[in-house]
């Protein structure tokens, strides 16, 4: 399994889950958790996917991500697992 953490940081509109969902669908990421919470009209979202069934890079997901989060007005970044455990680390 291929895991990696996706941050989803903005301002609350209709549809950024299903956009985020959409686009890991049809690449063929699956969600294994979720958390989203949206606090005085700001969203925020953390995933935990698995990257192991899709054929794109990690670098392009992240990119392809960053670039949808662009045209819906929020912030999208991928870390891999062991990346983010690293960084949080006591």
């Amino acid at each position: 399994m291929k895991k990696t953490i996706i941050t989803v940081v903005g301002k609350d509109t209709v549809g950024i889950i299903a956009k985020v969902c959409t686009y890991l669908a049809e690449s063929g990421i699956n969600i294994l958790d979720i958390s989203q919470t949206i606090v005085s009209g700001f969203f925020n979202m953390m995933m935990i996917v698995d990257m192991s069934g899709t054929n794109k890079e990690f670098n392009q997901v992240a990119d392809d991500l960053e670039s949808l989060g662009k045209e819906i007005g929020v912030v999208i970044k991928c870390q891999k697992e062991e990346i983010f455990d690293s960084m949080h680390r006591i």
